[in-house]
C-alpha cells in the first residue's frame, strides 16, 4: 500500500454522479479541517462540478488550499440533475481512475490506500452502457477479482442509541427473486463476511443475530419454510466455524434489541430488510463499507438526490462519516497507528 507508518492514509474519494449531490457532500465533508486531519485525500472527477458545488456552498475549492486534498481531474459530465448518459459515463471514469490507483505497487506516487464513492445513478450507468453491475458493490467485486463481497452498514452510536452495525445476504435484486436466489451458502457468506468486519471495526467477539426472511420468521413454517430450509443451516455452519450467531429472529422487532447494544452485528435477508431501520435511525452517520475486497471501501447511505441536487440542500454528515471510517480501517490494516 502507499502509506507508511509515519504517514497518513491516502484516501481516493470518487465524486458520484455529477448531476446528482455527489460533489457537494465531497466538498463539504472536506472542507472540516478534523475531516482533513484524519487523513489526505484524493478526488477524482470533474472539476466543472466540484468547483460549482463549491461555490453553491459558498466554499474555496478545498483541492486548490494545499490542505491534504488534491484533485485527478477525469473528463466531464452533464450536471443536470437528472440521470444522464454523459453524468454516468463522468462517474464511470471517475471510479475507474480510483480504482487502478487502488491496484498500484505501494510506494507508487499515485497508489490510494482506500476509496471512497459517492452516489452514483444506476439509470445514468445503463445510459452509459454499464448494464452488467447494478451498483458500486458488485462492480468493485468484478474489478478487484473477489471471489465474496457482501455490504455492511455501520452506524456510530447516537440519537439515543447504541452502534450497530447491518449487513445483507442478498443486494441489489428485485423482492420477487430474494426467496429464489437466497441459499445456504448466500447467508453464512453474510454472517461470516459480516463478523470479520465487525471485528475490524474493533469488537473482538461479535454477537450476531439472523433475521428471517418472512414474517415472525416463518412461524416454525406456517408462514414459509426458508427459515428452516436456508437460515437456519447457515446459523449452524457459522457456529461450526466459531462465530457466535444466533436466529433467525423476526425483523420487526430484531432492530429494538440490536440499538439497545445486544448485538453487534444484524445479517438482513434483503435490502430494504436492513436499511429501512439503518435509514431512519442514523441517516446522517450511516456508512456503507464493501467487505471482501482486498481494499478499504466505504461509502455514505444515500443516493443522488436528484431533486435537492444544486440547491445547496445536502447533509455531508454521512459523507464525513464513510471519509473517516475509510481513514480508521487503513490504521487497522496495520499501515500506521491511530
Amino acid at each position: 500500500m502507499n502509506a507508511t507508518p509515519a504517514t497518513k492514509a491516502v484516501i481516493g474519494v470518487t465524486m458520484g454522479d455529477p448531476g446528482g449531490i455527489g460533489p457537494e457532500v465531497v466538498v463539504r465533508a472536506l472542507a472540516d479541517a478534523s475531516v482533513r486531519a484524519a487523513g489526505v485525500y484524493r478526488i477524482y472527477g470533474c472539476e466543472q462540478a466540484l468547483v460549482k458545488a463549491a461555490s453553491l456552498a459558498g466554499l474555496p475549492p478545498v483541492w486548490r488550499e494545499g490542505a491534504g486534498v488534491e484533485l485527478v481531474s477525469v473528463e466531464g459530465g452533464a450536471t443536470e440533475a437528472k440521470p444522464t448518459k454523459a453524468g454516468g459515463a463522468a462517474s464511470l471514469r471517475a471510479l475507474d481512475a480510483a480504482i487502478l490507483a487502488a491496484k498500484a505497487p505501494p510506494g507508487r506516487p499515485d497508489a490510494i490506500d482506500a476509496i471512497v464513492t459517492a452516489p452514483i445513478c444506476k439509470e445514468a450507468w445503463a445510459l452509459a452502457g454499464e448494464t452488467r453491475f447494478p451498483g458500486h458493490t458488485e462492480l468493485l467485486a468484478d474489478r478487484f477479482g473477489a471471489k465474496r463481497v457482501a455490504m455492511m452498514f455501520h452506524a456510530a452510536a447516537g440519537g439515543g442509541y447504541a452502534a450497530f452495525n447491518v449487513v445483507l445476504a442478498t443486494t441489489h435484486i428485485p423482492l420477487s427473486r430474494v426467496a429464489i436466489e437466497l441459499t445456504e451458502k448466500r447467508v453464512y457468506d453474510a454472517i461470516s463476511l459480516g463478523a470479520e468486519g465487525v471485528r475490524r471495526l474493533g469488537v473482538a467477539s461479535p454477537r450476531v443475530g439472523v433475521l428471517g426472511l418472512n414474517p415472525h420468521a416463518g412461524e416454525h413454517g406456517v408462514l414459509g419454510d426458508d427459515e428452516s430450509r436456508v437460515i437456519t443451516p447457515a446459523i449452524e455452519r457459522a457456529k461450526t466455524a466459531g462465530i457466535d450467531a444466533q436466529g433467525p429472529f423476526p425483523a420487526d422487532t430484531f432492530f429494538n434489541r440490536c440499538t439497545r447494544g445486544e448485538f453487534d452485528l444484524a445479517v438482513a435477508m434483503y435490502h430494504d430488510q436492513g436499511l429501512i431501520p439503518v435509514k431512519l435511525l442514523a441517516w446522517d452517520r450511516a456508512v456503507n463499507i464493501t467487505l471482501g475486497l482486498p481494499i478499504v471501501r466505504t461509502s455514505p447511505d444515500h443516493g443522488t438526490a436528484f431533486d435537492i441536487a444544486g440547491k445547496s440542500a445536502a447533509d455531508a454528515g454521512s459523507m464525513k462519516a464513510a471519509l473517516l471510517l475509510a481513514a480508521r480501517m487503513a490504521t487497522r490494516a496495520g499501515r500506521r497507528e491511530a
